[in-house]
């Protein structure tokens, strides 16, 4: 087994943009794009918590940066580069590294990222890993999640509830024939690049499920949200399981998808920006507290639990 050193230099030196100077000093060096305002995320991924124990490295590296990237994409941010640290036991071989750092390399080419730095350490309980994002916006121009205004649409973007159900299909609860539904449990979609000033008054990326996500938008705001259960969007792998999962599709997260407060007027400027990405009105946001979820009826609907809980 390689020593820390030798593993910095092997792995991740060679992701290295030039703000990080080989990782050979202990601090990176960053000039920012000139009259645009930084906007920063970290993110954290536990095993056992955020991904299981025999998960591909390369699709854990991958999402580590995705769901990092999904905050930028919730605030209007143009994605640069990340610091990265990680906390490995000592059952991890080069092999798992060699994994992890080629999923890293796969996705700062698709996003556009280089490593800037970070940190190496050993963990006594499981991998622990994070990833600081640093991205630039216009001045004034970074989005808010507190920012909805009485009368303004809710939109999400994509579907809702495929990653809550792709990973009980992993834990064998229930039959995923086309992989689909695992797959985007493993793999989000970042919705990043979007050109959503001017035309959203908030947004947040669906993380802690969407019940939660858009409780959060309410209280920012001083709000409440009315939502359809019926206009919330499924893949078709999520529909053929049928109503039985809609809390789960609701409330269990892992999304990162978009909920967007737009105000009356601004769809198809909203639908011009996602430019073929799929986008679907689901409510409205108005005078009151909380988060009401409509069935088809009219009758209000109540959940067990309203999001998923960091502790």
């Amino acid at each position: 087994m390689s020593g820390e050193f030798t593993r910095i230099a092997k792995y991740f030196a060679p992701l290295a943009g030039t703000e990080g100077r080989g990782l050979t000093d202990d601090a990176a060096v960053f000039t920012p794009p000139p009259g645009r305002e930084l906007v920063l995320t970290v993110d954290q991924m536990l095993e056992g918590v955020h991904f299981l124990p025999n998960d591909a490295p390369d699709l854990i590296a991958r999402k580590l940066l995705r769901r990092n990237l999904s905050d930028l994409a919730a605030m209007g941010a143009t994605p640069l580069g990340y610091l990265l640290t990680v906390a490995l036991t000592q059952t991890v071989d080069e092999a798992w590294l060699q994994g992890f750092a080629k999923g890293l390399a796969h996705d700062q080419t698709e996003f556009g990222i280089t490593l800037f730095g970070g940190d190496t350490s050993s963990s006594r309980g499981g991998i622990a890993l994070s990833a600081t994002l640093i991205g630039h916006a216009a001045p004034n121009a970074a989005l808010s999640r507190n920012g909805a205004k009485p009368g303004d649409a809710i939109w999400v973007t994509g579907t809702i509830g495929d990653a809550a159900l792709g990973l009980r299909a992993r834990l064998g609860q229930l039959e995923d024939k086309t992989g689909f539904l695992v797959q985007r449990s493993l793999l989000p979609s970042p919705r990043v690049g979007l050109p959503l000033a001017g035309i959203a008054n908030a947004a947040i990326d669906i993380s802690d499920g969407l019940v939660q996500d858009l409780g959060h938008m309410c209280k920012g705001a001083a709000l409440s949200a009315v939502i359809r259960a019926g206009l919330i969007p499924a893949s078709p792998e999520a529909a053929a399981l049928g109503p039985d999962y809609l809390e789960a599709r609701l409330t269990e997260g892992d999304d990162y998808e978009l909920l967007l407060a737009v105000p009356p007027g601004k769809g198809g400027a909203l639908k011009a920006a996602c430019n073929g990405l799929p986008i679907t009105k689901i409510g409205m946001f108005q005078a009151g507290t909380g988060v009401h979820v409509l069935a088809d009826d009219g009758t209000l609907m109540s959940f067990a639990k309203g999001g998923w809980e960091h502790f």
